[in-house]
């Protein structure tokens, strides 16, 4: 059942509403599941269901991409627009805010002093998260030679983006065949919509390449990290990484941890990160083109897969992939905890406070919590 009569102001206010709590990453979809089909029963508990799952297999985060999928089942592509838009706009503007305080406060002494610790709760954040995808992978052991081929290449450079796709090459000799539940579907493919919504980055992308170059650098690179971000918001971290930190050197380690720091801190997925990237680099511009090229990828697919999900999941070549690269994202977690535990100067406080937001998040402490605590103690300890 899907209630096809929801009106799209009231999506996107009831989603605007969510967004301000948004805390915890894909956490939210409980929320989400309690608002759409408990309270305002817009869809029924199997299309939701669904729409988990669907969300997981995509690049994207979770959380906001289940939001945008409530809207695409219920008004279509305007829906999914406004669904989508009301539960980020939140975490944008908040980031917005912290960026502009960060540039103008950050070499303040108490303002390094929040910042160190919150870069310590990063990496038991991180570690968290990769104990979290990658303990799966112990009863599966195709799913533990492409997690350990990822890491190697990973440790010698080889670019993330060209792994995924080893990845997505190797997954079909690798995996067993699946099953599939086959489906019939009389749905109409709204064809139009779905040509207009490819069709604005690419004259996005030109329109800046003509007007800023900085800008179209930007997005280009913030499009490229959303179209292989699988695995949720985490995923797009070593990406982003790689590409602004390490291949263009815009910006150094310890700053982008500090922008992982603040995604944490807003409501929203963790790759509102790109919000910072984009205000230190350019500006308010640099910040909105960030965030919008960031989340146009994903949002697109998203509207495609609802359109075609019942045909998609018939193709066993898409099933064996989703393993394949998810396998691989443990191994990139991997790395990037590596890489963020060695740039830290660490010291029996910073090492204690490490242990214990690890534990703490562990045992399910909401993230909130944690990082609040944590702010408050670094900035009598550090």
């Amino acid at each position: 059942m899907i209630n096809n009569h929801v009106k799209i102001v009231e999506l996107f206010f009831s989603f605007l509403k969510l967004g301000f709590t948004a805390f915890g990453g894909p956490a939210m979809v409980a929320y989400i599941k309690e608002l759409v089909v408990e309270k305002r029963e817009w869809l029924d508990k199997q299309t939701f269901q669904d729409g988990v799952v669907l969300a997981q297999v995509i690049p994207g985060a979770t959380a906001i991409q289940m939001a945008g999928y409530v809207g695409f089942k219920t008004r279509g592509i305007l829906g999914g627009l406004a669904s989508f838009t009301g539960f980020g706009l939140p975490a944008f503007l908040f980031m917005l805010f912290l960026s502009q305080v960060y540039v103008k406060t950050h070499d303040l002494p108490k303002v390094i002093s929040v910042f160190t610790g919150l870069q310590v709760v990063v990496v038991s954040i991180v570690a968290n998260a990769f104990l979290s995808f990658a303990r799966p992978l112990v009863n599966s052991k195709a799913e533990m030679f492409m997690a350990i081929l990822s890491f190697l290449l990973l440790f010698f450079k080889v670019s993330p983006f060209l792994i995924i796709f080893i990845c997505l090459v190797l997954s079909q000799l690798v995996f067993k065949d699946v099953s599939i539940n086959k489906t019939e579907t009389s749905k109409r493919i709204n064809y139009q919509g779905l040509l207009i919504l490819i069709f604005i980055p690419f004259i996005e992308l030109f329109f800046l390449y003509f007007w800023d170059k900085t800008l179209f650098n930007i997005s280009l690179v913030m499009i490229k990290i959303d179209l292989f971000a699988f695995g949720g918001g985490y995923a797009s971290l070593p990406l982003m990484m790689h590409e602004f930190v390490d291949r263009l050197g815009w910006i150094d380690n310890r700053t982008f941890m500090d922008g992982i720091a603040l995604g944490q801190v807003t409501p929203g997925p963790i790759v509102i990160t790109a919000t910072f990237v984009g205000y230190l680099l350019k500006g308010l511009l640099g910040a909105l083109m960030a965030t919008i090229s960031v989340f146009t990828p994903s949002f697109i697919i998203m509207a495609l897969f609802c359109e075609f999900s019942d045909k998609m999941n018939q193709l066993k070549i898409f099933l064996k992939a989703k393993q394949g690269i998810l396998a691989s994202f443990s191994a990139l977690l991997l790395f990037v905890l590596i890489k963020f535990i060695v740039s830290l100067d660490w010291n029996f406080l910073k090492a204690m406070m490490a242990m214990v937001s690890f534990f703490a998040l562990y045992r399910k402490v909401n993230l909130v919590y944690v990082v609040l605590i944590s702010v408050l103690f670094s900035a009598f300890l550090f």
